[in-house]
């Protein structure tokens, strides 16, 4: 086994004993997802990480000089279980470019249809993906202490959920034999059917459009959506105890749990539901309709929240390059000088990015990835911020808790949480869930917020069929509004995908795409090291974070490195190869280049 560079060890320490570990691929969707570490077996802590793309895509190269109608199935190709998300926030930015304003019963059915895409992905990760980590097979042969103590440990929420121990509830999450795994798996095709009633097609929809949809609206339409979403209640608010049963237990059993993933408050949610009431799509409002979100927009630093405004967070979206496998576009013509108020446009900013593919050799002291470095400008210091999504909930209950705008009849936001009232359901009664701002940004709270948000996502898609079969009742049946392409125009589109940020840029030049730039969440959490040597979001918080697991190098499983990479919810990380160093020993301090992994 690879042994390492032995160097001197300072007070409480050991000697550092490395070893490189990789896991490439992590994830099987475009699986190009590698963490490259080098684990100091001596303190128990990764040392160093690094986090690589191998794949180049360039939908920003091949967009140009389509028909920016065609932009939305276009981009819905870019994922194959969050397509939707990009359809939206396409259509988003369309609407922005060719002045129109979408009709209201239209921007309903699109939060219904968005709304079952959460609670779809969202429980079909948590429990079928994220919780194989902390199931009894996982735990069994990597914390065998910690399954004795659950099997001794009374789950405290087992009225609503059933289990009578933490050990009952991690058998079952087992995979294919767990009743919980079994029951996500239900669900999952549930919230397929209900998400195909609004967009028509799972996962790239058939019936959105810029300008609206072309679902028929129908009071029988939004009765078969709310069958289905009544009938997954009980599930949703079992999912909440049990996640956090499971999780508190993970804090009380291993004594500092909370340094697993974690890493600076630095938080990024561009806002997703939003109100027809208000949303107009005109850029010279974007933060009056950004802030009337059903879900709020915001940057978060250090637990304060900076911005809420969909301007400034737009103006200060910077594209670095750094460690990654391009070329600079300095020497470019910008595409946009100054957005519709007059503000100047950064020529770092995604309008003015230019795509310029460098292939080359993997080396980690210089390019290693195929993503860019996405990061957030704060003026106030003129940093250059890493933010992350947070797996996607995480930021976005985070920045509507704190905002304090949010108040619906089933979810409100109070300043420091949020609070999700849920009917009474099949079994269970009325319950009002309540997720409050945690003191950490690691693994276990982003895990955590994602059983928060299907609860949220349920209630929300609640109060949008009540508004929705108002205007049904009411005669209103107009979903679509027609519109002229013009020669020449900017859009800007904001949404969340289902693991955070989502943005699309489009430059319209002569009635075609000059420029298009879509920005998911992949890039901003999965960047490797930018220009000014700052690590990514999964580099920063796998680096330097203990290991708790009680395997040594021979028959380690890395498992609390897959759950700090999974709780970021990196699209879907499911197949995972490994890749322990082939009986090199390390003599040099810096990072040498590791061998390709294979099964």
């Amino acid at each position: 086994m690879t042994v390492t560079d032995r160097r001197g060890a300072g007070p409480g320490q050991e000697q550092e004993q490395l070893v490189e570990m990789s896991w490439d691929p992590i994830t099987r969707i475009i699986g190009n997802l590698g963490i490259y570490t080098k684990i100091d077996f001596g303190n128990r802590r990764v040392a160093e990480c690094h986090s690589t793309s191998s794949l180049f895509r360039g939908y920003s190269v091949f967009m140009r000089g389509k028909d920016p109608r065609d932009a939305g199935f276009i981009t819905s190709r870019i994922c194959g279980i969050c397509g939707d998300n990009h359809t939206t926030c396409s259509n988003y930015a369309q609407q922005m470019a060719y002045g129109i304003k979408t009709p209201k019963l239209g921007e309903w059915i699109v939060n219904l249809g968005e709304a079952a895409e959460y609670l779809f992905d969202h429980t079909l990760f948590q429990d079928n993906l994220v919780f194989v980590d902390f199931c009894e097979a996982m735990v069994k042969a990597t914390n065998p202490s910690v399954l004795a103590k659950a099997e001794n440990t009374p789950a405290p929420h087992a009225g609503i959920h059933g289990y009578r121990t933490i050990a009952d509830l991690m058998r079952a999450f087992n995979p294919f034999e767990g009743e919980v795994y079994k029951q996500a798996l239900h669900m999952s095709r549930v919230t397929r059917e209900m998400f195909c009633l609004m967009e028509g097609r799972h996962v790239h929809p058939s019936t959105m459009y810029p300008g609206g949809v072309g679902t028929v609206p129908s009071p029988t339409l939004f009765t078969d959506y709310l069958s289905r979403l009544m009938s997954i209640i009980d599930f949703v608010k079992q999912a909440v105890a049990m996640n956090d049963d499971v999780f508190d237990f993970f804090y009380q059993a291993l004594p500092g749990y909370e340094e697993v993933g974690r890493r600076r408050v630095l938080l990024g949610c561009w806002g997703a539901f939003q109100d027809p009431e208000v949303v107009d799509y005109r850029y010279e409002t974007m933060n009056t309709w950004g802030n009337a979100m059903f879900v709020t927009p915001g940057v978060v630093v250090d637990g304060e929240l900076v911005t809420t405004n969909l301007v400034d967070i737009n103006l200060g979206i910077r594209i670095l390059l750094g460690s990654s496998f391009y070329e600079d576009w300095a020497s470019e013509p910008p595409f946009v000088t100054h957005d519709p108020l007059g503000n100047p446009v950064d020529h770092r900013h995604p309008w003015n990015q230019t795509t310029l593919p460098a292939p080359g050799k993997r080396d980690f002291d210089g390019r290693y990835s195929w993503v860019m470095s996405p990061r957030w400008y704060d003026r106030r210091t003129g940093d250059h911020l890493a933010l992350d999504t947070g797996g996607g909930p995480f930021a976005r209950l985070y920045t509507t808790a704190l905002a304090n705008r949010v108040n619906t009849p089933y979810v409100r936001s109070t300043g420091s949480s949020v609070q999700i009232t849920l009917p009474r359901s099949a079994t269970l009664p009325e319950q009002t869930l309540e997720w409050r701002i945690p003191p950490w940004s690691n693994a276990i709270e982003r895990d955590r917020a994602r059983a928060y948000f299907i609860a949220y996502a349920a209630g929300m898609a609640l109060y949008f069929l009540e508004e929705a079969l108002t205007r049904v009742r009411g005669g209103d049946q107009k979903v679509f509004q027609t519109f002229e392409l013009p020669e020449e125009a900017i859009g800007c589109g904001f949404h969340e995908a289902v693991r955070g940020v989502l943005s699309h840029h489009l430059v319209i030049r002569d009635g075609k795409i000059a420029n298009y730039h879509p920005y998911p969440p992949t890039p901003w959490n999965g960047s490797p090291r930018d220009s000014f040597g700052t690590p990514g979001p999964y580099e920063d918080a796998v680096q330097d974070m203990p290991i708790f697991e009680e395997n040594g190098p021979d028959d380690f499983r890395g498992v609390d490195i897959m759950r700090a990479v999974r709780s970021f919810d990196p699209c879907l990380p499911c197949g995972v190869h490994m890749y322990v160093g082939g009986g090199r020993t390390i003599r040099q301090t810096h990072s040498p280049m590791f061998g390709a992994s294979h099964g």
